[in-house]
């Protein structure tokens, strides 16, 4: 058995004693994923943790300082879900007067991130345990292979169809047989009908790693469903979340793009979680994207703005006020969503975001031009060009890469267009549409995709 201990972060004298009076938990949430699991706990005042890990099993074990057992920690228990695959159970307990234990029970060794944030928008002081895989999933690898049992599974109902054909293309041979007059002699019967022919077996590729060739002929589109998990993003007059609408149309638009088999799409989200804006451009470029779409649908100052958008990134000054806004509004989501600035490495960042190129903005202008053209069939347009600003997560210096604003969720007739399932499809299709006329026009170059 082993385990490491690290101290959160040391409180000022003044701090410490506020801490002391006792903080209140407001609220306690939890957000399970593949990629990570958070648990935020949400009070009234600073709060100061140490934590540790334990092996055999693996648990994690925090210290909360200037705690007492409430109700709403209490509640943390039933916030665990089964299919949560990091947390296999909490418990809580009062260590010592002014300490509450917390103990995860893991279900996978997990390398943890524990931070606090400050206040922000309808957020107080919060207290964030991330729950990283010690050993992450290889992105890449993981669509190759999906794409691989997308073959296999084709072939395989190609197979199993043209075998139920044969079956029936058979029986009126044996039912004519059977319905034979009386007297007819059994030898007149055709020997064929007697034994039916076994149905031809269709080659199914046998399970293995996918060959290098696969791998170059792999177009990779990375579809960027904004905010997430701490982060609802805009509200609509009615209380639609921006974060849930654009994953819906992100995963729709997954699987139509998926229906290509020689594409494959990664989502930066595949739920109701936080990914911070870097993470984000580093996910699409760790997959060798050929394209990086992200989806929003944002709001305005007045319910009355209407209409889709698209942005490209700018080298420069922003197109317009409006899109300088948008993109100051959108950049501001680490903030809302929580980032451990203690993993960042500033130097790192601000390298990766200053290497915009004129390249990549030219061709994202085409993709942008391209995908505002099909929308504008669905529906209104804010804006007829594309237009420019600096979104950080439009900065891959590789990839070109584009932002839709579906709608304004705060006019109310967008809001309810974007909630209906039909509108959904026929912006989903447009979407598509964009996409597959901007690569009729600018096939994707022969990339040597290697697997790390």
């Amino acid at each position: 058995m082993g385990s490491l201990v690290l101290i959160l972060r040391a409180l000022p004298a003044g701090a410490a004693a506020a801490a002391h009076a006792g903080s209140n938990i407001v609220a306690v949430r939890v957000w399970p994923a593949e990629a990570y699991t958070r648990v935020t706990l949400e009070s009234d005042r600073s709060l100061a943790a140490t934590h540790f890990l334990v092996e055999a099993p693996d648990r994690l074990v925090i210290d909360v300082d200037g705690l007492e057992l409430s109700p709403n920690l209490r509640g943390l228990l039933g916030k665990v879900k089964a299919d949560d695959p990091f947390i296999a159970g909490v418990r809580v307990g009062q260590n010592t007067p002014r300490v509450v234990r917390i103990v995860l029970d893991l279900k996978q060794p997990v390398a943890p991130q524990i931070f606090t944030l400050a206040p922000v928008a309808a957020y107080q002081h919060r207290l964030v345990f991330d729950l990283y895989p010690k050993v992450a999933v290889d992105p890449l690898l993981a669509l190759i292979k999906d794409k691989v049992q997308a073959e296999q599974e084709a072939a395989q109902s190609v197979q199993d169809a043209l075998g139920d054909l044969i079956a029936k293309l058979d029986k009126p041979s044996l039912n004519a047989q059977t319905s034979a007059k009386p007297g007819a002699s059994s030898a007149s019967a055709p020997q064929a009908q007697n034994t039916p022919a076994p149905a031809p077996t269709l080659p199914v590729a046998a399970p293995s790693e996918p060959s290098q060739a696969k791998l170059d002929r792999l177009i990779v589109i990375a579809l960027d469903p904004g905010h997430g998990g701490e982060d609802p993003g805009a509200i609509g007059p009615s209380g639609l979340r921006e974060k849930d609408v654009v994953l819906a149309i992100a995963q729709q638009l997954r699987d139509r793009l998926n229906r290509n088999p020689n594409m494959r799409v990664l989502l930066t989200r595949e739920g109701d979680y936080f990914v911070p804006l870097q993470q984000r451009v580093q996910k699409a470029r760790r997959v060798q994207a050929d394209l990086f779409v992200s989806i929003h649908a944002d709001a305005f100052f007045t319910p009355k703005a209407r209409g889709a958008s698209v942005f490209a990134l700018s080298d420069g000054a922003a197109s317009s006020q409006a899109a300088k806004w948008m993109a100051s509004r959108e950049n501001a989501a680490d903030l809302v969503g929580g980032v451990n600035a203690a993993v960042k490495d500033a130097s790192v960042l601000k390298a990766m975001l200053d290497m915009s190129t004129t390249a990549q903005i030219k061709d994202s202008l085409k993709l942008g031009s391209e995908v505002l053209g099909q929308i504008g069939r669905v529906g209104t347009l804010h804006k007829r060009r594309v237009e420019q600003a600096g979104f950080a997560v439009l900065k891959a210096p590789d990839v070109p890469s584009i932002l839709v604003e579906t709608a304004f969720i705060s006019n109310p007739e967008e809001e309810a267009q974007l909630r209906d399932t039909d509108y959904q499809s026929k912006l989903v299709e447009a979407l598509a549409t964009g996409i597959a006329r901007y690569f009729a026009k600018n096939p994707p170059l022969a990339r040597h995709r290697a697997l790390s």
